[in-house]
Order: C-alpha cells, then structure tokens, then sequence
C-alpha cells in the first residue's frame, strides 16, 4: 500500500499525474516539489499568447492554490531536489533535509540548451515565465531579432515577433526547418512559410560565435557572415534535468530510462514527461518528447501505474505549433524512406501529409488540417493500410477507413 507519493517537478506532466492521483481515488499524501516560485503552468504560451502579451498568468495556471486546499495537494515551490535517494525513496533537498514517500515520481523537465559562448545581456534563452516576461519588452516595432534556431520554439518566437512589429532574421543549421522530424519535402514547406510571412530565413548556416558592441548583438556564422541584432533568441532544443539522479541507480541515457509503464530500473520510482526516454511499443524503441500532449498523457500514465492500474503507455504521439497564422499538426513517427501521400494544396499551405511505411499508415503532417491529423492518429493506433488513393481524395472521411 503506497502511503505517499512525491512528484520531483511541478509542471505540465507533475500538475496532471496530482489530479490524476486524486481522480482514481488516491487519498495518500501527494507533495510536488519545484524549483520555480510560481505554481503548475502551462508551457506552451509562452512563446506565443502569453508572449504576445495576449495571456496573463492566472490563465496559464494548471493547480489553483484552493484545488490545493481542497484535494490535499502539498505544493513546495521555490526548493530545488540535490539528489534522489531511490532506494530509500526519498529526495535530499538544497537544505540538507530528507523526505520519504511510498513512491516517487520524477517529472523534473528540461532546461534550453546553451550554445557556448552565446550568453550576455542581449541574449534571450526562453523556458520559464520570467524568461517570456523580459523578451516580451524586447519585442518591439522596428526591433531587430535574431532567432537561432528554426524548430518549434524558435519559429514560434520568430512569428510573434514579427506580429509584433520586429524585424525577424532566423539562422538555422540545417538545410530545412524541421526536417529531422517532418523530412525534407515537407521542412521545405516550413521554410517557404516563413519566407512567405517576412522572415529572413538563412537555412544551411551553423553559428559559430558571439559578441555583443555596445549598439547590437552580433552572431557570427560557420560561412563568415555577421547578423546584427538588438536581441538574440536562442532556441536549439533542450537538455533533460537528470543531475538529481546522478549515482542513485536510476538508469539514465539521455533522460530517464522507463519502460511503457513510465517505471524506472528501481523499484518505486517512476519518470514522466520531458525528462523522460519511454519505451514506445508502437515504434519499438526508446524516445524522448517534448510535448504538451506527451507531458499530460504520460503525467497520467504514471500515475495509474503508481496505483497499480497499469496498461501501457502506446498511444501515438500527437503535437501542435502556431505560428505565422496557421496552425501546425503532427502526429506519429515518420522515418526516412516513408511514403508521402498529400491530401490538399501544399503551396497554399492547407494540406496533410501521410507518412505510410510499406503500406502502413505511420505519421501525418498537416497546416489548418486538424480535424484530419485527429483522424489520422486513430489510423495509426490501428496500424491500418489505407488505400493511398483514398487518402488522396478530398471527399473520402478518413474515419471511414478505420
């Protein structure tokens, strides 16, 4: 019988597994300890409506402090977790003290990654509330900002600077914004975007250095060109925060190692979220995402399987971007050599694109498609073969190819 659990994080996935615990009956003690000030929030506003100022906090806020009150729900905030004691199940905290709990939850997140050499005053990273509350005032009309990097976080930013009135140049290292994800063809639509809505797009272009005068930030590039700006956004992905469970027995590679019940190498021990690398029954290998979507679903996988109420943890992976005035979908795992069939206008920017895998249906990219991209994720938990005809046909609903 598991007395207490404590969560090691308090954001999206740790808000989630809380009311999950609660939900499935769970009237043990549940604890989230987190380093940041403020309470649960959600992430994905900050590099659009809350940015753009169109969002204030109380909006973003996931655990109000009276559902606290009223579910029994401890929130620690502002208390950094030094080490996790997984054979003890407890935590060591900054002060020195321990806490113990039946089980623990690890849903500690990521941090941005930092470019070396790249930090000073007009360098922004963008993760936390205060990170968007201090480039919000550097979004200004005719400001010039620099962006690098051209994936979610970093094309997010670009749009709502430019809605904003910012003069927006993005440098990207690879040939094609996200093409590591949505492959080549469909990264060149990405790309034309942006070109499309104003953005000086410099893809192919590694940055290499970094200095600042006392009139702009200067971002130096592998091909010897210098970008001036007033602010540099850097956004190249994100680095688990596994250090608390550095010599403790959990098993980590890149985040924390669990199998499709979100359980650790150590028995009691759990991991959700971004920080964690999940078996993926449905792909057959260890993956670690990034997603709102992934950190709430997996937030409430964990907690049923702290409860014993274990079922695996498969479904496909689904996520979302705004941006540039379209809304961007995909759901899936696409791989190199997959099959693209287009449903729609891909110049127009209003299409879907299936990914299908020797007649498999594995992955589906879409712009103002959701409804289809929905329908799509049915598709593939079904590993169905539909006809790539009928997926071509705009009159053809999906649904009925289940």
């Amino acid at each position: 019988m598991i007395g207490s659990v404590i969560v090691v994080g308090a954001g999206q996935t740790a808000a989630v597994a809380a009311r999950t615990l609660r939900r499935r009956g769970f009237d043990g003690g549940v604890l989230l300890i987190g380093e940041e000030h403020a309470p649960p929030y959600q992430r994905p506003p900050l590099s659009k409506e809350y940015l753009a100022g169109e969002e204030t906090s109380e909006g973003l806020c996931l655990l109000p402090e009276r559902w606290c009150a009223d579910n029994g729900v401890e929130l620690r905030l502002g208390v950094r977790v030094v080490a996790v004691r997984a054979a003890e199940r407890a935590v060591e905290l900054a002060d020195g003290s321990v806490l113990r709990a039946g089980a623990l939850l690890v849903a500690t997140g990521g941090r941005p990654r930092r470019l070396p050499g790249f930090e000073g005053e007009r360098v922004r990273y963008l993760r936390t509330m205060a990170d968007a509350d201090r480039l919000r005032e550097d979004l200004r009309p005719g400001a010039r900002v620099v962006v690098v990097g051209a994936g979610f976080i970093g094309s997010e930013v670009a749009s709502t600077a430019l809605a904003r009135g910012a003069d927006v140049t993005v440098i990207e290292r690879a040939e094609r914004p996200l093409a590591h994800v949505l492959g080549e063809r469909m990264g060149g639509v990405l790309a034309a975007l942006q070109r499309a809505c104003g953005v000086d797009l410099r893809t192919g272009e590694a940055v290499r250095g970094y200095a600042e005068t006392g009139r702009a930030a200067v971002v130096l590039t592998a091909s010897g060109r210098a970008v001036e700006g007033d602010v540099v956004v850097v956004g190249v992905g994100t680095v688990p925060n596994v250090e608390p469970l550095q010599g403790s027995g959990v098993e980590v590679d890149d985040g924390v190692l669990v199998d499709e019940y979100c359980r650790t190498s150590v028995e009691g021990v759990y991991a959700a979220g971004d920080v964690a690398r999940h078996h993926h029954p449905p792909t057959g290998r260890g993956i670690r995402v990034e997603h709102f979507d992934h950190a709430s679903l997996h937030g409430m996988a964990a907690a049923r399987s702290i409860l014993g109420q274990r079922s695996p943890y498969s479904t496909p992976h689904w996520f979302w971007s705004d941006q540039f005035g379209r809304n961007l979908q995909y759901t899936g795992h696409a791989s190199d050599g997959d099959e693209i069939v287009v449903r729609g206008d891909v110049e127009g920017f209003d299409f879907v694109a299936f990914y299908l895998d020797k007649g498999v249906l594995r992955a589906a990219f879409g712009i103002d498609r959701g409804g289809e991209v929905a329908a799509a994720r049915q598709l593939i938990a079904a590993r169905a073969e539909p006809d790539p005809a009928a997926l071509r046909d705009e009159d053809t609903d999906l649904t009925d190819l289940l």
